[in-house]
């Protein structure tokens, strides 16, 4: 049998999850980092969501981040580089860590904005919520959970997600952030 993505219903517990990952990296990068964001669906009450906590290390400025990058690999974490997406530098985590995904951003930089301004702007829109939800939860009982069938994953959201990012940016402008 072919094992399925896991996308599961909101537990109250990815707080308190993101909270213990905060706690841990704190003392390393605390120097560093202007704050730790709790960002990706976990972060959203009431979404459901792969079970994987994403953390934002968010940095002052761009030349920081090679000693974040080298202070993160003396915690245990690989450098995965950009992953695509410039601005952001990826970190896969330790073996015996509990399962995160680990981002270095620039304050203010597209990559952090995009990730803050959509996760605050599905905690204000419930049936936005309920909307990404559905289609992640028919995704995963169709895709199965080999390489190809991640990527099919991430591509079919990619459209969803991009809208949602674009109404965060419009709802921050209206408000006049």
């Amino acid at each position: 049998m072919t094992r399925m993505i896991v996308v599961s219903g909101y537990d109250p517990q990815w707080p308190e999850r993101f909270e213990d990952l905060r706690q841990r990296l704190a003392p390393h990068v605390a120097d560093l980092a202007v704050s730790l964001e709790h960002v990706g669906s976990t972060a959203v009450p009431g979404c459901a969501a792969k079970p994987i906590i994403d953390l934002d290390i968010v940095v002052a400025e761009e030349v920081v981040m090679t000693e974040l990058i080298y202070r993160l690999a003396g915690q245990g974490y690989r450098h995965e580089g950009d992953l695509g997406i410039r601005g952001r530098e990826a970190f896969q985590a330790p073996p015996a860590a509990p399962g995160h995904h680990l981002y270095g951003v620039v304050a203010g930089s597209k990559p952090h904005l995009d990730h803050v301004l959509l996760r605050d702007y599905l905690r204000q829109r419930p049936d936005e919520v309920r909307r990404y939800s559905a289609l992640k939860v028919a995704l995963a009982q169709r895709l199965p959970a080999d390489r190809e069938g991640r990527l099919a994953y991430s591509a079919a959201k990619s459209a969803v997600v991009e809208e949602l990012v674009a109404k965060g940016y419009a709802a921050r402008t209206a408000d006049g952030s």
